[in-house]
């Protein structure tokens, strides 16, 4: 996890698993609307969150981690919004195989983050990953 500190942070941790992407994204609705995003930003961060926790959930329990946890960190800016993603889901192993249903989910829910927000970025950490998403409020 990040080391540094922020002005106006908001983190979370909660378990790795699917009935806790929900308090993510309700946690992350709840930091957007203080800040100058319009009602569709603001569901695009919501939804972009939940597939990153989702993709999270899932790896981990490909890899027998399902006990790990998930931090969700919130930097608030002037005009952005960046989320970091943590987790100790171990290693996400790409293997490309046309003929796997839950690859191409996958696919899917990091093709739908990069649409959703306005920056993205995905590494891999400590056993785990870190996705960082970064949306930037637009003038109304």
């Amino acid at each position: 996890m990040a080391d540094n500190q922020c002005s106006a942070c908001v983190e979370l941790k909660f378990p790795c698993k699917p009935e806790y992407v929900g308090v993510a994204r309700l946690a992350i609705l709840g930091v957007a609307s203080r800040m100058r995003f319009s009602y569709l930003d603001v569901e695009d961060i919501r939804l972009a969150v939940g597939e990153a926790c989702t993709t999270s959930v899932e790896w981990a329990k490909k890899n027998d981690r399902s006990d790990s946890d998930i931090v969700m960190r919130s930097e608030i800016g002037t005009d952005s919004l960046i989320v970091d993603i943590f987790d100790q889901a171990g290693e996400r192993k790409e293997e490309n195989r046309a003929d796997d249903p839950d690859q191409e989910t996958e696919n899917i829910g990091a093709l739908l983050i990069t649409l959703l927000v306005d920056e993205v970025d995905v590494t891999s950490s400590n056993g785990g990953t870190h996705v960082r998403m970064v949306k930037h409020a637009r003038q109304r």
